[in-house]
This record gives C-alpha cells, sequence and structure tokens, in this order.
C-alpha cells in the first residue's frame, strides 16, 4: 500500500505519490523560472561583451517570450492531442536543447534566436504543467498541489540570481548561467518518463480502466468509483452538447474567459517581469555601484519570494483564493510607491539604496502570495474538461504577451517617464487589478473541478455571477 502523510481531523490521508507526481512535474516551473530569471544577470555580462544598446537589450531579454506566446499557441493542441504527460516530455527535450544552445552562441542575434526557442518550451510548460497537476490532484489539496508550480518557478528564479551572483565576474561566465539550465531539464524528462497520464484526460480518450487504475494510485488505493463517475458524466454532458474550443466565446463560458484574461493580463501589466529580468539594473540605477553586489541584492530579493511563495502554498486552501489576492494586490500597490518614492528622492545614500531593496522585496512577496500563483491556479480550475486545455492555451498566449510588452517596454518608459514615474505607473494598473478581484473573481476553494464546471454550464447568461457564486 502507497505510504501517506498523516491525515487531519479525520479527513483521509493525502497519498505520497500525487505529492511525488506534482513535485516532478513542477520542476517544469523551476526550469520556467530559471530561464526566465537568469538573464537578469547574465544580461549585464552579454550588454558589455556584444556593446548592446538598451534596445538591443531589452531584445535578448524579451525574446523568449516571444517563443512562449508561440508555444502557448500549440500547448492546447498538444496537450489534448498527445496527453499531457508526453506534452511536458517534449517541453523538457526543448528546455535541455535551448539552454545548451543559447550558452553556445557567438553573437546577440543568434542568443535571442536561440532564447526564442527556449521560450517555447517555457509556453508549452506554462499551459499543461499547472494543468496536469489540478487534474491529478485531490479536492482538498488542490490549491496547495498546483502552487507547487509557481513554488518551482521562485526557487528557480533563485538559483539563476544564485548562479549569477557566482559567475558574475568571470569573463564568459554568462554561458555557464544559460548552459546550466540542461541540469534540471534531464531530471524533468526522466521524471516524467515515469508519471502517470491524467486520469481525466484519460476519460477524453474513452480509456476508463487505465482512468480508473491511476486514479486509484493517485489516492492511495481509495475508493474512485464517484470520483469517476463524476468525470465521466461532467465530460459526457460536455460531449452531447458538442462542446468545443468555441464554447468559450459562448454567454456560459464568457465570464470564466473573461476571469482568466483579466488575471493573465493583469499578472503582467502591474510589472513583476521588470523586477525579475532588470532587478539588478533597477538597483545599480538605485545606487549599488558594482554588478555583483546589485546581483547579490537581486538574489535576496529572489529568497523572498521563494519564502512567500512557501507561505502561500499553506494558506490558499485555508484563506481561499480571493482574500490572498486582495491581500497581496494591496501590498504590491503600497511598494510600488515606496520604489517610486525611492528613485523620486535626489539623496544619494546607502540607506535608500537598501530601502529600494526591501522595497522590491515587499512587492514581489507580496506578488508571491497572490497573483503569482493564484492566477496558475484558477486558470486550472474554472474550464470544463472539454476545452480547459484550449482554455488554458489562450488565456497563457495573452498573459504572455503581455509579459512580452511590459518587458520590452519598461526600459524605454524609464528614458521616457523615468524611474519614478514608471514604478507609480505600475502601482495605478495595480489599484485597477485590486478592484478587477473584487468585483469579478470568483472563490473556488474546496470545490471538486466538475462542480465549478457544473455552475458555468447551467448558467444561463454570463453576465449575473457574483463574486463569491462558485464559493463552497
Amino acid at each position: 500500500m502507497e505510504s501517506t502523510s498523516k491525515p487531519q481531523q479525520g479527513a483521509p490521508a493525502i497519498p505520497v505519490y500525487v505529492i511525488m507526481v506534482a513535485l516532478i512535474s513542477a520542476l517544469s516551473g523551476l526550469l520556467f523560472g530559471y530561464d526566465t530569471g537568469v538573464i537578469s544577470g547574465a544580461i549585464l555580462l552579454i550588454r558589455d561583451q556584444f556593446h548592446l544598446s538598451p534596445f538591443m537589450q531589452e531584445v535578448v531579454v524579451s525574446a523568449v517570450l516571444l517563443g512562449a506566446v508561440l508555444g502557448t499557441c500549440t500547448a492546447g493542441y498538444l496537450g489534448n492531442k498527445y496527453g499531457r504527460r508526453k506534452t511536458i516530455l517534449a517541453a523538457a527535450v526543448i528546455f535541455a536543447i535551448g539552454g545548451i544552445g543559447t550558452a553556445l552562441a557567438p553573437d546577440a542575434v543568434t542568443l535571442a534566436a536561440g532564447r526564442v526557442f527556449l521560450g517555447l518550451a517555457i509556453g508549452v510548460a506554462s499551459c499543461i504543467a499547472p494543468l496536469y497537476i489540478s487534474e491529478v490532484s485531490p479536492d482538498r489539496i488542490r490549491g496547495a498541489l498546483v502552487f507547487l508550480f509557481q513554488l518551482a518557478i521562485t526557487v528557480g528564479i533563485l538559483a539563476a540570481y544564485l548562479v549569477d551572483y557566482a559567475l558574475v565576474e568571470i569573463a564568459g561566465g554568462w554561458r555557464w548561467m544559460l548552459g546550466l539550465s540542461f541540469v534540471p531539464a534531464f531530471i524533468l524528462w526522466i521524471g516524467m518518463l515515469v508519471m502517470p497520464e491524467s486520469p481525466r484526460w484519460l476519460v477524453s480518450q474513452n480509456r476508463l480502466e487505465e482512468a480508473k487504475a491511476i486514479l486509484t494510485r493517485l489516492r492511495g488505493n481509495q475508493p474512485v468509483r464517484l470520483e469517476l463517475e463524476e468525470i465521466q458524466n461532467s465530460f459526457e454532458t460536455q460531449k452531447r452538447e458538442r462542446m468545443g474550443w468555441r464554447n468559450l466565446f459562448g454567454s456560459r463560458l464568457r465570464m470564466p474567459l473573461f476571469i482568466g484574461l483579466g488575471l493573465a493580463i493583469f499578472q503582467q501589466i502591474t510589472g513583476i517581469n521588470t523586477v525579475i529580468y532588470y532587478a539588478p539594473m533597477i538597483l545599480e540605477s538605485a545606487g549599488f555601484n558594482s554588478a555583483s553586489m546589485a546581483v547579490l541584492g537581486t538574489a535576496g530579493v529572489g529568497l523572498v519570494n521563494v519564502l512567500a511563495t512557501i507561505l502561500s502554498v499553506f494558506l490558499v486552501d485555508r484563506m481561499g483564493r480571493r482574500p490572498l489576492l486582495m491581500i497581496g494586490i494591496a501590498g504590491m500597490i503600497v511598494s510600488m510607491g515606496m520604489i517610486g518614492w525611492v528613485f523620486q528622492t535626489p539623496l544619494d545614500s546607502t540607506f535608500l539604496s537598501w530601502f529600494a531593496t526591501g522595497s522590491l522585496m515587499l512587492y514581489v512577496a507580496s506578488f508571491a502570495i497572490s497573483l503569482g500563483p493564484v492566477f496558475w491556479l484558477i486558470i486550472s480550475e474554472i474550464y470544463p474538461l472539454a476545452v480547459r486545455a484550449q482554455a488554458i492555451s489562450i488565456v497563457t498566449v495573452v498573459e504572455w504577451s503581455a509579459n512580452f510588452v511590459v518587458s520590452m517596454t519598461f526600459l524605454s518608459l524609464v528614458e521616457w517617464l523615468g524611474h519614478a514615474s514608471t514604478f507609480w505607473l505600475y502601482g495605478l494598473i495595480s489599484i485597477a487589478a485590486w478592484l478587477f478581484v473584487f468585483y469579478v473573481v470568483p472563490e473556488t476553494r474546496g470545490r471538486s473541478l466538475e462542480d465549478i464546471e457544473k455552475d458555468w454550464l447551467e448558467a444561463e447568461t454570463s453576465v449575473s455571477l457574483p463574486a463569491g457564486a462558485l464559493e463552497a
């Protein structure tokens, strides 16, 4: 029998196997985080070696995002046709090839092209991995297990910052920074070879015996008949209605699509990846005079990111999705105001440099308990099985597109508006994000995926579901 963790309050024990499945698949999040975060230190060396203009720096940094947009465009199709597991396996191969290819790039143009290729894997993984974890998880801990994907992203970012710090003073160190991503990519590929397919995807392929066997193992040999029947009934209803991706734009699913798209856009245009990609440059501008000190300060920001995400793992299934979003976004608003104040103040002091670092830490911590992980969780929960992969693909295309726009415009905004006004602009956008969550985003804590689907599919229109309509 599967070993299990200690049950709480009479609930069935949580099988260790399902936690292991979530951890292995979450390695794709670690690669996501590493390959997006590592450029923040590497660009300091790449900039000097290839004598890049600010525009070309933006191109090298943002090229991975263009690939991510392309990857998410195909992720839904691949996930539905070939299954969640095989799609993640394919992403692992692209991660490995892309890491080695960018490390060997002879010039900035080749490097940018390699990062576009690497972005394909990031786009696919960002779409399919949270979906896969959501579909294998028990309802009562689904939030925590999906949050492991975001936790892995933050660990990957921190690892990237530490590698950057270790290699930033070495000539050509950026090649090692980029190439080291091969190691976790290989581990992900090996791990996914022995992982099970999503039982919900198997049901959609009419492979019911395989689905039952895998679901039984995922639940620690607990009875799964009712859960399997609920999945079957839900899918059969959608099949009878011939539900396809076009239904996403119909009245019943227009609201969940609007929620996903809204969260996707706000997750990016509130400025998180200006911090992830350009933190060393921000800290240099705030008074750190050496690249190594700026990168070390950035590593501190990355550590806070990890710790705050760990905290959110324990809170999400206790507090719920909406409270975390509203508390975290409020912290983002305050911290963006603080960062803007640092750059508005004419004083040049060590205190201001460390105050800027602390403000960045507060901002990242606030994001890490809210828009960072909750976005991925909610989009993995609110769409019906028949269109779930396609819906998440559409939403993540928009998310990565917004990411691309923000990263391509940050340095230009700073040049046009100045540092202070740029960060205050992100703070104003964060206020709009808070209002969006308050008025639009539902609570999904503690509900099965099939129950959530039923609420949307039974709605006559997409207009009248209030924010708490899906709350248990």
